[in-house]
């Protein structure tokens, strides 16, 4: 029998659409069955293969992981079920039980009432042709069961929480706030501020609720920060941290209460990487500022850019052995001390081991970069059937200008004095555009010559000043 579906839902780099339309019990149970169908044929032993599941604090994802479970299990899979963890526990908990493949439960920071799976095959993302490929098989309804499946519990937070800890180097004494703004890390980020030496604070919002009460856990849009800058002031701390709904990426502000990018966190990590690595490559998507590459390079790295999207990035990491990806969203990929993956817990504590190296506090560790003027990361509305097509012609129509511009991921046009990007979205209904300029007159001039470009294709930027 085949299965209906919404084919917008597999996108490029996992599957996301709204619990209970888009995502149903029985589309995810018949998504288990097909996934380990492909994960038998791709692997060379007779025994069933083991598939660690994980879930986030959305409110339907209890639901839809117990249909994935079942489905897994009745295509032949052992199933280690985690429970509610952050993404990157899920990823850890693959590693340390040693399962041929994982997926994640999970809407990361969409909307309360959306919901996802993110998928992992042989410790390397599952994306692109492969997600057209479960959609294909799943809508020619080509499930073949198997005996030997079962599910069990496993509860990994303890190994977890080791694994985050067990290299971190104290230095003199912070204080630090963390905002879990309800979401997955909220299961075990309270107990890594207890375990780090000379580290003291408090977590915000801990409590995972799917119904997201307090505010939408999304660390790139400031008015989701008003929280975490209002308890730092209160209690004289001098970093804030806050995490998305599913922990793989991270938001900081320092002790003034500023907003520090992923890219500004990046360029830390990088110089302390490449003290003792030197030229190693680090990994940068297209939203990044110039700074970054330019400070990379001055560190003695090779910079590369690449594209948006954590099973992107973790591809390009292994291909060219990169130590250190990043995305301005935040999403942080270690492969330094650590596994390969975004997790902004592990972020976290390499961060606060970099500021507790010195005196000096976040803002004076990045006083040498040049003063630029940027916009935010901004998401502008667009249809999944139209997106494509926007981005298609405003590719054709700088082609035809002549103008400078990167296409390794939608479109990043140099221009005197700054630049300007648009990309599509692959977990919304949106263009993604940011815009970069050495003075604020000058990133206001940028800004409305995009906006005119954009207001040609029926869509227009948000409001961002």
């Amino acid at each position: 029998m085949k299965t209906s579906i919404n084919p917008h839902i597999f996108r490029e780099y996992d599957i996301r659409g709204v619990a209970g339309k888009d995502l149903t019990g029985p589309l995810v149970f018949d998504l288990g069955r097909v996934f380990v169908n492909l994960l038998g044929k791709e692997l060379t032993s007779s025994t069933p293969p083991r598939v660690a599941i994980g879930r986030d604090g959305r409110l339907s994802s209890p639901e839809l992981a117990d249909h994935l479970a079942r489905g897994l299990a009745q295509g032949g899979a052992v199933v280690d079920d985690v429970g509610l963890v952050p993404s990157p526990g899920l990823y850890f908990a693959m590693h340390h039980g040693h399962a041929d493949a994982g997926i994640m439960i999970t809407g990361s920071h969409n909307p309360a009432d959306y919901n996802g799976l993110k998928m992992v095959k042989a410790s390397r993302p599952v994306y692109g042709d492969q997600i057209q490929g479960l959609k294909n098989a799943l809508m020619a309804g080509a499930f073949e069961d198997r005996p030997g499946g079962s599910v069990r519990t496993t509860n990994i937070l303890g190994a977890y929480l080791d694994r985050l800890t067990n290299d971190f180097k104290p230095g003199r004494r912070l204080k630090v706030v963390l905002d879990c703004g309800n979401g997955a890390s909220g299961v075990i980020a309270p107990q890594l501020l207890k375990k780090l030496p000379n580290i003291e604070g408090e977590c915000l919002f801990a409590e995972v609720d799917g119904r997201f009460p307090n505010h939408h856990p999304d660390p790139t849009l400031p008015e989701n920060l008003h929280h975490l800058r209002q308890r730092m002031t209160e209690i004289g701390a001098e970093l804030g941290i806050a995490y998305d709904g599913d922990g793989d990426r991270i938001g900081a502000l320092d002790h003034r209460g500023r907003i520090v990018w992923g890219d500004r966190m990046m360029i830390l990590f990088a110089r302390q990487i490449l003290a003792s690595r030197p030229g190693a490559t680090i990994i940068g998507d297209a939203k990044c500022s110039q700074v970054m590459f330019d400070a990379i390079a001055q560190a003695g790295g090779t910079p590369l850019m690449w594209k948006t999207g954590h099973s992107l990035i973790k591809t390009k990491m292994k291909e060219t052995g990169a130590p250190l990806a990043g995305e301005m969203s935040g999403h942080l990929f270690f492969a330094d001390r650590y596994l390969g993956f975004d997790d902004a817990l592990y972020a976290t504590v390499r961060l606060l081991e970099i500021i507790a190296e010195t005196p000096a506090t976040l803002a004076e560790r990045l006083t040498d970069l040049p003063e630029v003027h940027a916009t935010p990361e901004l998401r502008i509305d667009c249809e999944d059937s139209l997106k494509f097509q926007v981005m298609e012609r405003i590719l054709k129509g700088e082609k035809n200008k002549g103008s400078d511009f990167s296409d390794v991921d939608g479109v990043r046009v140099r221009c005197p004095g700054g630049w300007w990007l648009v990309r599509v979205s692959n977990t919304q209904p949106a263009l993604v555009a940011r815009v970069e300029a050495n003075s604020r007159t000058r990133l206001l001039e940028i800004a409305a010559d995009l906006e005119t470009l954009l207001r040609s294709e029926g869509v227009h930027l948000p409001p961002w000043e």
